[in-house]
């Protein structure tokens, strides 16, 4: 099993799906722009990929400023996000071994 958070627009995320067939690993490929996760799944991502709330905020997204993002705690960064998943970086990929958001791309390594 593998999933991938995708945005094709992303030339990190288009890199990190080339890594992953790279590795024989054909993803489930979610379009998370058009498919959001819910808060909880957010929560449990950011998690189990051992970074903080504000490590998986896109903080070069204008929105960011315009919500006035840069002193918002975990619980508003992550309502944010869920609310606009344009806020939320990428790509974020999960396999059997593990979760990792792939900036830079070498993390995802760890868990092929």
């Amino acid at each position: 099993m593998a999933r991938i958070l995708h945005n094709p627009k992303c030339s990190t995320s288009r890199k990190t799906l080339d890594l992953l067939r790279d590795n024989g690993i054909e993803p489930e490929i979610v379009l998370y722009l058009k498919t959001p996760p819910t808060r909880a799944e957010l929560e449990t991502m950011i998690r189990d990929a051992g970074i903080d709330v504000r490590s998986a905020v896109r903080k070069r997204e204008s929105l960011y400023t315009e919500l006035g993002l840069d002193s918002a705690d975990d619980d508003a960064l992550l309502d944010a996000m869920a609310e606009h998943p344009i806020l939320i970086e990428r790509p974020f990929v999960i396999t059997d071994k593990g979760t990792r958001l792939a900036r830079p791309l070498d993390n995802v390594r760890e868990i092929l």
